[in-house]
Order: C-alpha cells, then sequence, then structure tokens
C-alpha cells in the first residue's frame, strides 16, 4: 500500500485545501489566485471542481462567500449532498489565515510544475519504448513540452473564452497606457511602422526582393533598432554571411563610417572614434548572431527557447534553409521543402510568441515584365509562404533597373500582404555607403 501511494504523483492535500480556504475566509484574495493558478494546478478532484466554480463566479463579477459557493455548486451540478458542505466548512476551519494565501499558491504551483515535468518525462519514455520517432524527434518533441511549461502554459489543450477575454483586456490596458505609437516593436523607420503596426508577437513577416535591392540591409537596420531600444533580446540567423561581415555592416550603419572604408581598413582618425563609439553601443544590445548555413527551424526554434527575454527572430534567407526533415526530404521537390519550412516558421512564431523577419528571394518573373515592383506571384515556391505569412514586404529601387531613374537612391516598401491592415507602398531613402535604409523627409512645395 505504502508502495502505492508513493508512486502518486506529487501533490499537496493541504496547500491546496489553504488555497481555497483563504478565498472562502476572504474574497480579496481572488484576483492573486486567479492570476497565478489554473484549475489543472489542483491534482484532487473536489478541489478542481471547487477553484473552476469559484472562477466562474470571478469572471462575473459575483460575491464569494461560502454559501454562493454552495450554491453555484449546484447549478453547476457539482454539489453532493453528503460532502460539499462539509467539506467548505472544513476548509475555512484548517485553513490558519488568508494572509500567507501566497505561500500556499507558490506550494500548489511548485507541484503543479512537477507533475508536467514528470507526464513529459512519461511521454518520452512511452515514445522511445515504442518506437514511434527518431532520437532527433524524440528530442525536439521533449523540448517543446519543456519550453511550454517554462513559458507557463499548456502545450496543447481547449481554452475557455473567458480565458481568452481575460488576455485581450490585460493587452488591451497594455496598450493604452503605452506611449508607443505602434503596438508591436518598432523597425525605426515610423512611416513603415505606421503601415504594418510595428513587429508584432507571433506573426511572421516576410521580407522579400530581387538579389542586391537590400533585404539584408533593412533586415539589419530593423535588428541594430531593435536591440538597442526595446530593451529585448534579438536573434539574428545569418545563412549567407558570416558573423564579421554582418558585424561590419552593424557598425557602418551605427557609426555612419562608409562600408567601403571599413571593409579596406582605410579609416581616418575621426572614423576610428566612431567605431569605438559604435562598437561601445553595440556592446551594451542583448543582440545574437548565429551564422551556422546549415541549420533547419527546428534548430533555430531550439535556440531561441534558450535566450531570455526574446523579442524578435531574423533569419536571412529562406531558401537557404535546411528542411525541417533533414536530409531523407531530399528527394522531395523544392516547393514541397518551402512549403514544410514556412509553416514550421509561423509555428515557431507563435509557440516563441515573438515576430519572426524572414526575408526571401524572389523569382525572375518580373525581369520580364515592363513594371518591375515584385508581386506575390514573384515569390519562389510561392503558394505555401503567401498562405503562412502575416505580413509580406518587397522591396523595389528603381534605379537598380534605371540608371537614369529619377528616383535617385530612394527605394519601396511595399506591403504587399498584411493581416493587420492595408497594404500599401512606403517610401524609404537608400544611403548605399552605409547600406541603410531611412524614412523619406517630405518637402513640400507651396504652390497647391
Amino acid at each position: 500500500m505504502d508502495e502505492l501511494l508513493s508512486r502518486q504523483m506529487p501533490h499537496s492535500a493541504e496547500a491546496e485545501q489553504a488555497v481555497l480556504g483563504s478565498i472562502l475566509i476572504d474574497e480579496r484574495c481572488v484576483p492573486q489566485v486567479m492570476e497565478h493558478l489554473t484549475s489543472e494546478d489542483f491534482y484532487l478532484r473536489q478541489n478542481r471542481e471547487l477553484f473552476e466554480c469559484i472562477g466562474a463566479m470571478f469572471n462575473y463579477s459575483e460575491t464569494i462567500d461560502p454559501v454562493t459557493v454552495l450554491e453555484k455548486l449546484k447549478q453547476l451540478g457539482y454539489y453532493d449532498e453528503a460532502t460539499s458542505y462539509d467539506y467548505i466548512r472544513q476548509l475555512m476551519l484548517i485553513t490558519p489565515t488568508a494572509a500567507n494565501v501566497e505561500e500556499y499558491i507558490t506550494i500548489v504551483k511548485d507541484k503543479s510544475l512537477l507533475r508536467r515535468v514528470a507526464e513529459t518525462a512519461g511521454g518520452i519514455t512511452s515514445m522511445i519504448q515504442a518506437g514511434q520517432a527518431s532520437a532527433q524527434e524524440a528530442l525536439e518533441w521533449a523540448e517543446q513540452q519543456i519550453y511550454a511549461i517554462r513559458q507557463g502554459r499548456s502545450a496543447q489543450g481547449l481554452e475557455h473564452i473567458s480565458t481568452i477575454m481575460l488576455s485581450v483586456y490585460e493587452r488591451l490596458n497594455e496598450l493604452s497606457a503605452s506611449d508607443s505609437a505602434v503596438p508591436g516593436l518598432s523597425t525605426g523607420i515610423p512611416t513603415l511602422d505606421s503601415a504594418i503596426a510595428g513587429l508584432n508577437n507571433s506573426d511572421l513577416l516576410i521580407l522579400a526582393a530581387r538579389p542586391g535591392m537590400g533585404k539584408s540591409s533593412l533586415a539589419l537596420n530593423i535588428l541594430l533598432h531593435a536591440s538597442k531600444y526595446s530593451g529585448k533580446s534579438v536573434v539574428y540567423f545569418s545563412l549567407e554571411m558570416s558573423r564579421e561581415q554582418l558585424a561590419m555592416r552593424l557598425v557602418s550603419s551605427e557609426a555612419f563610417v562608409e562600408l567601403k572604408r571599413l571593409v579596406t581598413g582605410k579609416l581616418n582618425e575621426d572614423d576610428w572614434t566612431k567605431v569605438a563609439a559604435a562598437a561601445t553601443a553595440l556592446n551594451q544590445t542583448k543582440l545574437y548572431i548565429d551564422d551556422n548555413p546549415m541549420l533547419s527551424v527546428s534548430d533555430m526554434n531550439a535556440k531561441c527557447r534558450r535566450v531570455d527575454n526574446l523579442g524578435l527572430v531574423i533569419i536571412d534567407y529562406l531558401q537557404l534553409m535546411t528542411s525541417a526533415g533533414g536530409s531523407n526530404r531530399g528527394g522531395d521537390n523544392r516547393q514541397q521543402v518551402v512549403s514544410d519550412i514556412s509553416r514550421a516558421l509561423k509555428i515557431m512564431a507563435k509557440e516563441l510568441n515573438v515576430p519572426v523577419l524572414c526575408l526571401s528571394q524572389l523569382s525572375r518573373a518580373n525581369e520580364s515584365r515592363s513594371d518591375k515592383r515584385p508581386m506575390l506571384s514573384d515569390l519562389r515556391e510561392s503558394g505555401a509562404i503567401e498562405q503562412d505569412a502575416d505580413i509580406i514586404l518587397f522591396l523595389y529601387r528603381d534605379d537598380y533597373y534605371n540608371e537614369d531613374s529619377e528616383a535617385h537612391n530612394l527605394a519601396e516598401c511595399i506591403v504587399a500582404k498584411n493581416r493587420h491592415g492595408e497594404t500599401g507602398t512606403v517610401e524609404l531613402q537608400w544611403l548605399p555607403q552605409y547600406t541603410t535604409f531611412t524614412a523619406v523627409e517630405r518637402r513640400y512645395d507651396n504652390d497647391y
């Protein structure tokens, strides 16, 4: 008998009862308890049902005391003539004081986390014994589950609309109290922020253009601004350029020293001062770079899970990525591989709950048109990318194709798809010597 009891999942009946008793003694404890615990955190069925009953009353702003709780239990079908009244009376008697509710919450939460870790460990063991997965798949599943536990949320499961509405209200309160002009992270270019409402959590953004248009430069501009002003960690996966090349570009943008002079080392004394100041500023950011050219989405996801206070992920670029299935997917056609990658990127954005900005190449289809501005059909293997992305941006510079163009060093950032608002075009200033984009300073004539 003792052996069977010792194999029970971790829980503390006393702490669970003390939490519920505190609520019944002092209704002011309810918001604090609801903020930190869910019904799944209670191991004993009777306690879980009582908590769900109190949660329903709290959502509808009903008075919570022993009499009203008993009535609610009857309405929800949880009331038991033989035990419910005595159990609620017992809870109030055995709870020393509602003043210690925070300590009781901590114990219940800790036991709940231990149970979820134990369940995950059991799931891994079952998966391996059944021979259902490869080592890589088992490891990926385990990391996903542990990450969900760390984030304090369930890896999967149904959630009532009332819980979701609480999150919506919290988000609306945050936005109304914020001084920021946009809800998401700023790109550093106000006109672009206005067009796409910033870089928002769980969004997959695709930035696409023909080679030489400045995709990487704009991505690095956004990276630099986010790392300097958001206070969060930003991660840049470069499958094309080396870390040193990227750092050189970042220094050029930050110090406003011509990239050509940095690459050749022909720096004067003033340049060295600017470079030193830029290096100091960059050293103070939480900017992380990975230049491994053989990464898959699952590799990136695993690395990002270990980054504290993650705010943004940028990937340069999609067509260079390895299929999520690894080398055994080599026989697949390229369209299927890109489909897998783009879907995995969207899932990663949702799991990590941060914006993921992925660069993408365009096909040569626009080269044969008189108007060479990109369109959605120009995306290589475009179907899946177009479907999975929340926002699709195209970069276009007319002077790249027409040397005599009036739009010299002007770029168009075309918002081709936007789940948060309208599509349209944002004009940007291109500074080639610093590989930087800035907002266009508008000048208006007096003749209307």
